[in-house]
């Protein structure tokens, strides 16, 4: 399994604005510059998994929020697919809901 780093800056911006903090003040609180901030939550940079963990101390979250889109101890592939779903036009949802009833309907 590759890392997708632009989801996980993604989801690094999403938790920095939820809990109201700048680029500038995590820039801070890491001692990195503000463009190194910036570039990770753009997915431009791999990030380490040491700067992982002090980014999720600073936004008082859980590390695995950024790796899986889910905490620990919740369903990560529930949040996964959540996730990919939300990203489909109308068109391929619907494709993949009848993909979906069909897997129920013709379990062993």
């Amino acid at each position: 399994m590759n890392v997708d780093y632009k989801l996980v800056g993604k989801r690094i911006q999403a938790a920095r604005k939820q809990s109201g903090m700048t680029q500038e003040a995590l820039a801070e609180k890491l001692d990195v510059s503000i463009g190194y901030v910036s570039q990770v939550e753009r997915g431009v940079t791999k990030i380490s998994l040491d700067l992982l963990a002090a980014i999720a101390n600073a936004l008082g979250c859980d590390l695995s929020v950024f790796v899986t889109g889910a905490s620990a101890g919740t369903g990560y592939l529930e949040a996964e697919f959540g996730e990919m779903f939300r990203s489909l036009d109308i068109r391929e949802r619907k494709l993949t809901l009848g993909f979906i009833r069909l897997l129920i309907q013709n379990r062993t």
